[in-house]
């Protein structure tokens, strides 16, 4: 039973975290994705779309939320199959050496998906090197393992759960799990699947309401703490601060200046410019990996489109490279697809629910998109290169 709640879950985490992949627009730049050596295990499945809009917060919140709760799940399955990692002889045949090879690709790689992940989400990069890259080859290795060992086990997995099964007799080598010496009972199977369920269900509680936001947002014990900057229009969750990625006063002070490029054309503002030009109004979330996301915050700017009509590229605007003042940290820029500029909804934000945004939030101008993740709505924005090759 274990088995198969994790053949489902584990399925439903693979396509989501694909769909994360595929959210990056990695193709279109390697600034998007910077995944050494790749090769075809970066494959592009397509242009991520910005309707709906909450697509990307749906879609990673049941990555994060579902990964948390199948954590039970998979300690319990481990812990049942301890005796098959100790049979003997260790390798019988060789489909059984395939099948041995694979169960330790299995284990291994789900503990340390399931670990990076978890610490993602808390925020603690403790690994060596880049979550993202390790995350992404450690998924590869894990779920190549995963289809061999379903091969091997699907049909004993579908038989074991047929109603009407007798249980094997102690002693019946064909029953690996079954002791030719049993201990007395301390606790059934149903109890155990009951205290499993029981794990999972609390796990769900405490987890969910980071990306469903709202009054069950107060319930979300294990979402990322420390990162709420306080009451007010700009009260609502961060990743980082300005502080902690070298954001300095004179950057976003008054010698702050947007350059505009493309089309062979350039053109400098300032803010006062900019916020001398048409603006236009749009309700989105931000929605980040760790699967936390904010309900909707009500965003004032100018649009990306009509950014890129100040350098001749108002008809069908391009692409665009958009990048921040920041010194640390990944992403300080990033590339967003045609259908995300063209999108009217897409804003270069000055103000967010009626006020100036705040340094954390990006000041003096940040990216907002519609179902981009939390990670390409640039904060601190200097540049804007429409249509160029990047």
């Amino acid at each position: 039973m274990f088995g198969l709640i994790l053949l489902f879950g584990v399925t439903v985490l693979f396509v989501t975290g694909l769909l994360s992949y595929a959210a990056y627009n990695p193709d279109l730049a390697r600034t998007n994705d910077e995944t050494p050596d790749k090769g075809l295990l970066g494959f592009y499945l397509f242009s991520w779309p910005t309707s709906p809009y909450w697509i990307y917060r749906l879609t990673q919140g049941i990555h994060v939320t579902l990964g948390i709760v199948l954590v039970p799940v998979l300690l319990a399955k481990l812990w049942s199959v301890i005796p098959l990692l100790f049979s003997w002889p260790p390798v019988r045949s060789f489909s059984h050496a395939v099948e041995r090879l694979s169960l330790l690709l299995l284990v291994g790689g789900a503990l340390f998906e399931f670990a990076t992940g978890i610490l993602n989400v808390q925020l603690h990069y403790i690994f060596p090197g880049s979550f993202y890259t390790l995350h992404f080859y450690g998924a590869w290795v894990f779920i190549g393992a995963f289809v061999v060992h379903v091969a091997f086990r699907l049909p004993r997995a579908l038989r074991a759960v047929r109603p009407g099964r007798a249980l094997p007799a102690a002693g019946d080598r064909s029953a690996a799990l079954v002791s030719p010496r049993p201990a007395p009972v301390t606790l059934s199977r149903r109890g155990a699947v009951a205290l499993v369920g029981a794990g999972s269900g609390v796990l769900l509680l405490v987890t969910a309401g980071q990306s469903v936001g709202g009054r069950l947002r107060r319930t979300a014990v294990l979402a990322p703490h420390g990162q709420d900057p306080g009451p007010g229009p700009n009260g609502f969750q961060i990743n980082k601060t300005a502080a902690s990625l070298g954001i300095r006063t004179s950057d976003i002070g008054p010698g702050w200046r947007l350059t505009v490029l493309g089309g062979g054309r350039r053109t400098v503002l300032t803010l006062d410019a900019l916020r001398a030009l048409p603006q236009d109004e749009c309700a989105l979330p931000i929605a980040c990996v760790e699967g936390w996301s904010t309900t909707d915050q009500l965003w004032r700017g100018v649009r990306l489109a009509a950014l890129a009509e100040l350098v001749g590229l108002g008809t069908d605007p391009p692409h665009v490279l958009v990048e921040s003042v920041q010194r640390g940290g990944a992403f300080a820029s990033a590339v967003l697809r045609d259908n995300q500029v063209r999108d009217r909804r897409s804003l270069l934000a000055l103000w967010v629910n009626g006020a100036v945004l705040s340094p954390d939030h990006g000041y003096p101008a940040r990216i907002i998109v519609p179902g981009a993740p939390g990670v390409h709505n640039t904060k601190w924005v200097t540049r804007l290169t429409f249509g160029e090759r990047v």
